[in-house]
């Protein structure tokens, strides 16, 4: 039996037993946080990416929306690799070749016809493209003028304003070149009465829809994907002529980079639909999965580029 005496004692330090029980779960609770936080210290962090490749992107659209789309595929990369992925945006197409050695560029997100020259004129190679939910892993370039402008070929065209995107895309400028060529148009500049460069497919589309040119060019999935937002695209804007289909914007790597890094990033990008992680990735990517994509898938943009007229190996794309 308890005397009152032990009672008290008990009573007494009742609370004091209870604040040490809340002190050792509240600490307990921290300790795994505390694991993490030296995990993700700057020295485990360095450690961890040991590696740093500089990656560039083509300006599809402006500069907000590129890194919107892209910085999280980056991150997912770092994560999955262990290889830090920076990104550059570059502010013109044929930038992406100019700037390549000079900046130090490891890789680049190239559009078709970008890769087909950056392949004839800097040493890289290929790895994988994008594939919509769809199963689309290809676009097509288009000419499109407002529905009451009154033209429909290419004669109705002359003296008009044309709206191209750079000389270094397959949907902005090697779409209507070979157009041109087809039509018996062989100055196109004496042609039309302006023709000039939007620098964005998404401008291209503007352009014309808001009647600061009468024709344009641009990349069937930028029309469409704006055209989602905007019923005005399809409402207001008919489609004149497109071009063949060709590779979807690849990523594309120095081809000295080491093999090992190469695969890694490789096998993390044709991975990313079995990973939960890749899968939100992916979605927020607009895509469904990418594909393994080789030199040959290309040869639609050489054969193109042949029938335009032009030489690869001199070309030169800076825009006038």
């Amino acid at each position: 039996m308890k005397t009152r005496r032990s009672n008290k004692l008990e009573a007494a330090f009742k609370p004091a037993i209870y604040v040490l029980f809340l002190l050792l779960t509240v600490l307990l609770s921290l300790a795994p946080l505390a694991c993490t936080a030296e995990k993700e210290s700057p020295e485990a962090v360095r450690e961890k990416y040991a590696r740093t490749l500089l990656i560039g992107l083509i300006p599809e659209h402006n500069i907000f929306k590129q890194m919107e789309r892209y910085e999280p595929l980056a991150s997912y990369l770092s994560e999955k690799t262990g290889i830090r992925i920076k990104l550059k945006i570059l502010s013109r197409y044929g930038n992406i070749i100019n700037n390549f050695t000079t900046l130090g560029l490891d890789g680049a997100f190239f559009g078709s016809f970008t890769y087909a020259l950056a392949n004839t004129r800097v040493a890289v190679d290929v790895v994988a493209r994008p594939e919509s939910p769809q199963g689309v892993s290809t676009y097509y370039g288009m000419i499109f003028v407002r529905k009451d402008s009154g033209i429909s070929s290419a004669a109705q065209m002359r003296g008009k304003r044309f709206a191209f995107v750079d000389k270094a895309t397959t949907a902005g400028y090697l779409l209507p070149l070979k157009y041109f060529r087809d039509n018996g148009i062989d100055d196109y500049q004496g042609y039309f009465s302006e023709t000039y460069f939007t620098g964005t497919h998404e401008d291209a589309v503007y352009d014309v829809l808001n009647k600061r040119a009468e024709v344009g060019a641009a990349k069937n999935t930028v029309y469409f994907r704006l055209a989602q937002s905007d019923r005005r695209i399809l409402e207001e804007l008919e489609i004149i002529t497109r071009s063949p289909e060709v590779p979807e914007n690849a990523l594309a790597l120095r081809s000295d980079l080491d093999g090992a890094l190469r695969s890694r990033i490789k096998d993390a990008l044709l991975g990313m639909d079995r990973d939960p992680e890749g899968i939100e990735v992916l979605k927020n990517f607009g895509q469904a999965r990418f594909i393994e994509t080789t030199n040959r898938d290309y040869d639609p943009v050489f054969q193109y580029a042949e029938a335009a007229g032009l030489d690869l190996s001199t070309y030169d794309w800076m825009n006038e």
